[in-house]
């Protein structure tokens, strides 16, 4: 049997969790399930101030930028508005620091939901802070472009999307491959020198029953096998 590639993922700092008789660091369930079930062993890690990304993500082949709060929006020269919920300083600068490694040395990287936030601030973009019509519990069929590079069997992809914020102004090295029905930006590549991909909307909803989700963190896996 071939050994599985170790992906890393940030953990999401939880206030309360029942197992635990303190607040948590977690990852979903569901986002771990389905890169096991694509052949990866995700391992979560815990944020933490000044890391050194390159000795942390020694004997890791692969990284998902998971879902997850607000980004503080002071970060993309914003002031916050009362939507703006779960900003954590700490949080931010794993994410960010790590972000920036990754794309550096070419890891292969899938930024999911906040994960495609982080990525697009770091690359100088901002956010729409509080959408219009937010997007929890929405179901919506998205156009992809060059689909096959995300590992989707199909140009046309049922996404399951949970956000109330989205890209507004792009950041750069980014390209858009996919919009929702609104027009919202659903689906980028991202300049790297290796595979980097990230969606909006959460492929680990429906990964055990559509094989264009399940092939998504199977893309990911094979590039981190390579």
């Amino acid at each position: 049997m071939s050994v599985r590639p170790r992906i890393a993922l940030i953990g999401r700092f939880t206030n309360s969790a029942s197992a635990l008789r303190y607040g948590g660091v977690v990852s979903s369930r569901a986002l771990l399930e389905s890169l096991w079930d694509a052949g990866a062993d995700p391992v979560t890690l815990l944020p933490a101030a000044d890391s050194d990304w390159k000795q942390r993500l020694q004997g890791y082949q692969g990284v998902l930028l998971a879902g997850g709060g607000d980004i503080n929006p002071a970060r993309y020269g914003q002031e916050p508005d009362a939507s703006v919920y779960d900003v954590d300083d700490l949080q931010d600068d794993s994410d960010f620091g790590m972000t920036k490694y990754v794309l550096q040395q070419g890891i292969p990287t899938l930024a999911v939901c906040r994960g495609l936030h982080v990525v697009n601030v770091v690359r100088g973009g901002t956010l729409i802070q509080d959408m219009p019509e937010n997007h929890r519990h929405v179901v919506q069929e998205v156009k992809v472009s060059d689909y096959e590079s995300f590992g989707f069997t199909s140009e046309l992809v049922a996404t399951s999307c949970y956000h109330h914020q989205a890209i507004d102004k792009l950041g750069s090295g980014l390209e858009v491959l996919g919009r929702g029905p609104d027009g919202t930006i659903e689906a980028v590549g991202i300049e790297s020198t290796g595979w980097a991909r990230g969606v909006q909307w959460h492929p680990e909803d429906t990964a055990k029953s559509d094989p264009n989700q399940s092939g998504l963190f199977a893309r990911l896996v094979k590039e981190a096998s390579a």
